[in-house]
């Protein structure tokens, strides 16, 4: 018995071309569906340059005991190809995909790993003891722990709500 060929989804291009209110009514339909969207070159399709695209990791910024801890997500690097500066109340994160290219001869119908710098920096929310820092890298996800000072923690104040 013959085998089959998987076949991966395609989007559908309309056989003509969309007029102006068309086209204005699929990017508002796009913005919807996708918010952030417009802070990336994909909605200028003709600019698009998959090679040139950069992975942004997300990342948490939160306060867990009386450290101030940072998650980012970073699939796919090592940690010899992360940095992490803390300076004052800000933390910068960066780091760098390298593209190795040995493919002989595959069919690729559509490959979407993205390669690049990155850089992503945050004000810290409370005072910390920068000289406490710790980081771990660990199943793609980076976290960095630091204690904030004790003149932060004096300064936390419950409000009543009326």
């Amino acid at each position: 018995m013959a085998k089959k060929k998987e076949k991966a989804l395609a989007k559908v291009a309309p056989t003509r071309p969309l007029t102006p209110f068309e086209e204005i009514e699929k990017r508002f339909e796009d913005l919807l569906r996708r918010p952030f969207s417009l802070l990336s070159p994909s909605w200028l399709p003709a600019m698009r340059m998959p090679e040139m695209e950069v992975a942004v990791p997300a990342v948490d910024v939160f306060e867990e005991g009386g450290d101030i801890v940072v998650k980012a997500e970073l699939p796919g690097m090592m940690k010899e190809e992360i940095e992490v500066n803390l300076t004052g109340d800000k933390i910068a994160i960066s780091g760098e995909k390298r593209k190795e290219e040995k493919v002989e001869k595959k069919d690729y119908y559509h490959v979407e790993r993205s390669y690049g710098s990155f850089t992503r920096a945050f004000n810290l929310p409370a005072e910390v003891q920068t000289e406490k820092a710790k980081a771990q890298f660990k199943n793609g996800v980076l976290e960095v722990r630091v204690p904030k000072t004790e003149e932060a923690k004096k300064k936390e104040k419950k409000v009543m709500i009326e």
